[in-house]
C-alpha cells in the first residue's frame, strides 16, 4: 500500500513542502537457503559420509546440524512446502510440477493466492534472488510464450537464473534467465554448477553495490546431486580407492561416525539392507568395477558443487554481509533409487525404460561423468546415502524423508557447533525465516518458528505432521510413527501398518504395532484428519513414470499439430513433444525453393548426440539422422528439384521400432528402420531453424542455423494409430 504523502501540494514549487517516506534503518539478517537435490541424509561429511564436503561441514562446525528434519519424498512438493510454509497437497503439488492431475492437490503449481517466501520477504524491504532448480511450474506453462504466472520471477524473485524442470544437462543445460530461454555456453570447461555459483556471486555484487543497507534473500537450488551425475574426471578418480569396499560396509562405517559425532544415539540400530540390494559380497567382480565407478562419481559431484558453494561464501565474506547472514543447507528427498539395479553410464538409458547392461557399461567407464556419460549410482548407493534408515527418495520411510538441515549464522547463533535433535519438517522454514526477518505478520502456516531452538537444546516444536506419497502414508505425532506400506494396484485398506516409538528407535528398525495396537490406532485416526485438512484425496497409486508420461489435456502435449517458426524460442524436453516415442510427420515450408547450390541448414533438432533427432538440408540433399543411447540411423536423398517442402514420416510399430519416410515435393526419396525410438532421448529439448545444444550430427557445426528468411515454417503432426505408408499415401496424394 502507498504511504500517503505528508508534505505540502500548491500551485508552485515556493509553496509546496516535498516529503519523501522515512526509511527503515534496522537491517533485517541476510537469508541464503541452499537445496541439494536427491542427496541423502548421511552423504555430507559433517553427517557421517566420507565424501569431502568442506564448505557444508564448516558451516555445521560453526553453526547448528538438526538430525530430525524432514521433507517429502520428492523434489517438487519438498520446493513447495519451502515456499509457502504449506503441506503440499494444500497448494496443489501432491506429486511433480510436471503434471495437473485434474485434482486440486495435484494442479502441479502452487495456487496464486498463496504468497510464496520471496514475496513476503520482498515485502519486508528483501531484495530476491533465485538460483538453479525451480521444478514449481507446470510442464504445459514452461514454453517460449508462457504463460509466466509460476515461473520465479512472478512469484517473487527479482532475478532468476536457473533450470525450470526436474533436472537437466550440467554440460548443455536448458537455461531461463528471468523469464526466456537462453542457449547454454558449451564452451569448453563449462559446468552448470559454476555457473550458477558465479550468478549467484553477480547477484550478491550488484545487490552489495546498488541495495548495500537492504536485506538480500538468495535461493541456490543445485542440480546436483540429482541424475545425470556429471563432473570432470579428476574429483571422480580419488574416490575409486574409498569406495572399493562396497555399500554394506560404507553404512556400517558411517553409521560408527555418526555415533561418534554424536548425530544419533548410541543404541542405534542399522536398518536391515533393502531388500532388493543384494550384499556387496556376492557381486561379481565387473558388477563391483561398476557400480564403485558410478558412485565415485556421485561422490565427486557432490564434492565439486561443495566446492561452488565454498565461492559464494567466500563472496558474503568479502562483501561484508557473511555476519550476519542465516545460511540453511537442506536435501530435498533422500538418495534416489531411480538408478536400478545397475546404475547407468548413461542415465537416458533408464529413463527411457532401457536400462543399460553391466557388460555394456564396462565398456564405457572412462565416459562416466563426461559428457558421453551422463551417469546414475545403482540402488545400493542409495540405501548407503539414507544411513542408517530404510528405503529411499519416492517413500515416505526415513531415507526418502529425513534431510540433513545445517542452519549458520555467526551473529545469531551462540554455541556454535551443538547438534540440535527437535522434530522439523520443511514447512518449518518459512515462518522460522520470516519471524527472523522482522515483525510477526499472521500468515496462514501449516509450520511453526522454531527459531527458539537457536539457542535452546530443549525448546519444543511442533509435534505432529503426516506424509503421502503414491498411496504410501505416515504420520508423526508426540514422538511416535506409523507407516503404511503401498504398491500400485494393492487395495488401501490391505496396506500393513507399523509402529515406532521415535524416542527409543532412531532409526525405525522395531516394529511395535504387534505391541501396542491401540497407539497405532490413534496414529491412524490422526493421519486420516490431518489427510482431511490437507486434501490429500484422491489418494493416488500410479508411479512416478505413470505420472512423468501423463498426457494431460493442456498445453503443446495435447495437441495433434503444432506449427513452429524459426527465430522461436526452445522448446523444453518436459513439453512432451520432443521424443521419437510418437508416430509423427515433421513437415518443413520454405519462402522459395531450395536449390541444389543452398548452402542448408538445420530445419529441426531434438536432443544430442547422444540421443535426439536431426532434420536439415546439406550439400543439396535431405538428412534425417535418429540417435538413441549412441545408436545412430542416418537417412540421406538428393531431390530432383528444387524443394519448396519436405517431409520426413516417422511410424512406430508395436516394438517400439519405427520407420522414417523422406518426402520433397510431396515425392518419397528413401527410407530406414529405426530398431528403437525413445520417450527419453535426452535431457534437450527442440529447436527450430538450428540445433542450439549439443549437436545431434557430427555432419554439421552447431548451430547451422537455416536462413530465417527462407523457412518460412515447421509443422508436426502427431498420430496414434496409423501407418508410415497411410502418413504417406495423404503426401504423396495431397495437392
Amino acid at each position: 500500500m502507498t504511504e500517503k504523502f505528508k508534505g505540502k501540494i500548491a500551485e508552485t514549487f515556493d509553496g509546496s513542502e516535498p516529503w519523501w517516506p522515512e526509511r527503515s534503518r534496522g537491517k533485517s539478517p541476510n537469508i541464503i537457503t541452499v537445496v541439494f537435490d536427491d542427496t541423502g541424509w548421511s552423504d555430507f561429511g559433517c553427517y557421517g559420509s566420507e565424501i569431502r564436503t568442506p564448505t557444508i561441514d564448516a558451516l555445521a562446525a560453526k553453526g547448528l546440524r538438526y538430525t530430525n528434519f524432514h521433507v517429502t519424498p520428492l523434489c517438487s512438493p519438498t520446493r513447495a512446502c519451502l515456499m509457502t510454509g504449506k503441506n503440499h497437497h494444500r497448494v496443489g503439488m501432491r506429486c511433480l510440477a510436471d503434471t495437473d492431475t485434474g485434482f486440486p492437490n495435484g494442479r502441479g503449481s502452487i495456487p496464486q493466492d498463496t504468497p510464496l517466501l520471496p514475496a513476503m520477504l520482498r515485502d519486508r524491504g528483501y531484495g530476491a534472488y533465485m538460483i538453479g532448480k525451480w521444478h514449481l511450474t507446470p510442464a504445459h506453462e514452461i514454453t517460449p510464450a508462457g504463460p509466466f504466472s509460476n515461473w520465479p520471477v512472478a512469484r517473487g524473485f527479482d532475478r532468476y537464473y536457473g533450470f525450470l524442470g526436474g533436472c537437466t544437462d550440467h554440460y548443455a543445460p536448458e537455461l531461463c534467465q528471468d523469464n526466456h530461454s537462453i542457449d547454454p555456453p558449451l564452451d569448453d570447461g563449462y559446468h552448470l554448477t559454476e555457473d550458477l555459483c558465479d550468478r549467484a556471486i553477480h547477484y550478491l555484487r550488484d545487490h552489495a553495490s546498488c541495495r548495500g543497507d537492504e536485506p538480500v534473500y538468495l535461493n541456490i537450488c543445485f542440480g546436483a546431486t540429482h541424475a545425470p551425475i556429471q563432473v570432470e574426471r579428476r574429483y571422480i578418480d580419488p574416490y575409486v580407492e574409498v569406495f572399493e569396499k562396497g555399500w554394506d560396509t560404507v553404512r556400517e562405517n558411517r553409521l560408527a561416525r555418526q555415533k561418534t559425532l554424536g548425530l544419533v544415539p548410541e543404541n542405534t540400530e542399522l536398518a536391515p539392507r533393502n531388500p532388493e540390494v543384494p550384499a556387496w559380497d556376492t557381486l561379481s567382480d565387473d558388477q563391483k568395477t561398476v557400480y564403485t565407478r558410478l558412485q565415485s562419481a556421485f561422490a565427486g559431484f557432490l564434492e565439486h558443487a561443495d566446492e561452488q558453494l565454498g565461492r559464494v561464501v567466500a563472496e558474503l565474506e568479502r562483501l561484508g554481509m557473511r555476519e550476519d547472514s542465516i545460511i540453511v543447507v537442506i536435501s530435498d528427498n533422500g538418495a534416489s533409487r531411480e538408478g536400478g539395479d545397475h546404475g547407468a553410464v548413461d542415465t537416458n538409458a533408464p529413463y527411457s525404460g532401457r536400462p543399460e547392461t553391466v557388460e555394456e557399461m564396462m565398456a564405457k567407464l572412462d565416459d562416466v561423468g563426461g559428457p558421453a556419460g551422463p551417469a546414475h549410482y545403482p540402488q545400493g548407493w542409495a540405501t548407503a546415502g539414507n544411513t542408517p534408515f530404510r528405503r529411499y527418495k519416492q517413500y515416505v520411510e526415513l531415507g526418502g524423508v529425513r534431510s540433513p538441515l545445517v542452519v549458520n549464522w555467526p551473529a545469531g547463533i551462540a554455541n556454535p557447533g551443538e547438534v540440535r535433535d527437535q522434530f522439523l519438517h520443511v514447512v518449518d522454514l518459512a515462518p522460522t525465516l520470516l519471524s527472523l526477518s522482522g515483525e510477526v505478520m499472521e500468515t496462514d502456516f501449516d509450520g511453526e518458528d522454531f527459531s527458539a531452538t537457536f539457542a535452546d537444546a530443549t525448546a519444543s516444536t511442533r509435534n505432529v505432521q503426516y506424509w503421502e506419497m503414491f498411496g504410501r502414508r505416515a504420520v508423526y505425532a508426540d514422538g511416535w510413527k506409523a507407516i503404511a506400506t503401498h504398491e500400485k494396484g494393492e487395495a488401501y485398506e490391505q496396506d500393513e501398518w507399523t509402529l515406532y516409538d521415535t524416542s527409543e528407535d532412531f532409526s525405525e528398525t522395531r516394529d511395535l504395532a504387534g505391541k501396542n495396537p491401540e497407539q497405532l490406532e490413534r496414529l491412524r485416526a490422526i493421519w486420516s484428519e490431518q489427510a482431511a485438512a490437507n486434501e490429500v484425496w484422491p489418494l493416488d497409486d500410479r508411479t512416478l513414470v505413470d505420472i512423468i508420461k501423463f498426457r494431460q489435456p493442456n498445453g503443446l502435449m495435447a495437441r495433434d499439430e503444432i506449427t513452429l517458426y524459426p527465430g522461436q524460442g526452445h522448446l523444453a524436453q518436459v513439453s512432451m513433444v520432443t521424443a521419437s516415442e510418437r508416430s509423427m510427420e515433421i513437415t518443413a515450408h520454405f519462402s522459395k525453393p531450395v536449390g541444389a547450390d543452398h548452402p542448408g541448414g538445420v530445419l529441426v533438432a531434438s536432443g544430442d548426440r547422444n540421443g535426439g533427432y536431426a532434420f536439415y538440408i546439406k550439400d543439396g540433399n535431405l538428412h534425417f539422422e535418429h540417435v538413441r543411447l549412441g545408436d545412430r540411423v542416418t537417412l540421406s536423398a538428393p531431390s530432383d528439384e528444387p524443394v519448396h517442402r519436405c517431409s520426413v514420416v516417422i511410424h512406430v510399430a508395436d516394438d517400439h521400432s519405427a520407420s522414417a519416410i523422406l518426402f520433397a515435393n510431396r515425392k518419397r526419396l528413401g527410407q530406414r528402420c529405426i530398431p528403437l525410438v525413445s520417450t527419453h532421448l535426452s535431457f534437450w529439448g527442440l529447436d527450430v531453424g538450428r540445433d542450439a545444444g549439443i549437436p545431434v550430427s557430427d555432419a554439421y557445426t552447431a548451430p547451422f542455423p537455416f536462413p530465417d528468411t527462407e523457412l518460412d515454417r515447421v509443422v508436426m503432426r502427431f498420430y496414434e494409430s496409423i501407418t508410415a505408408e497411410e502418413i504417406a499415401m495423404v503426401l504423396e496424394a495431397a495437392e
